[in-house]
């Protein structure tokens, strides 16, 4: 047996390989929009749980730590990846369930300040250099109630 022979298995663990994708395709965002009526035109989009611009050294250390509503957003691309390319229809209603029921759960819990929301699914697409290069919006639900809405 080769002494290094361990260390070879080791080494992809310890120096991970950056090649994840062997693309880069437009990512989904998700967009809300408050409604006050099921039969309403949605017109004002905003952009779910938008990034801070800005984080302090303080909270980069806890988002270390902890960064539960983080992980929820990941959850939240993966249902909306889901919706837009799983071709099982079943699929595709489990993701928008899931995907109304945490957006409305949120928009409730912060004082929306509407008695009904719509999501909508866009797809951004940028250059190798980061610049955009365009959107597309792909899909956009129903009007739903928000519960116990302000």
């Amino acid at each position: 047996m080769y002494p290094f022979a361990g260390l070879r298995l080791l080494l992809p663990a310890v120096v991970p390989s950056w090649r994840f994708f062997d693309t880069v395709a437009a990512s989904p965002r998700i967009d809300h929009a408050l409604l006050a009526g099921p039969d309403d035109e949605a017109a004002d989009w905003h952009e779910f749980r938008p990034r801070p611009a800005v984080l302090t050294v303080g909270a980069m250390l806890r988002r270390l730590v902890w960064n539960a509503q983080w992980n929820e957003n990941l959850f939240l691309v993966s249902l909306a990846e889901r919706l837009i390319h799983d071709p099982d229809a079943a699929t595709r209603a489990h993701s928008e369930r899931e995907l109304v029921m945490r957006v409305s759960r949120h928009l409730s819990r912060h004082g929306a300040g509407a008695a009904f929301a719509q999501v909508r699914i866009r797809l951004v697409a940028r250059g190798e250099d980061g610049e955009r290069l365009g959107e597309q919006v792909v899909h956009c639900t129903d009007p739903f109630a928000i519960p116990d809405h302000a």
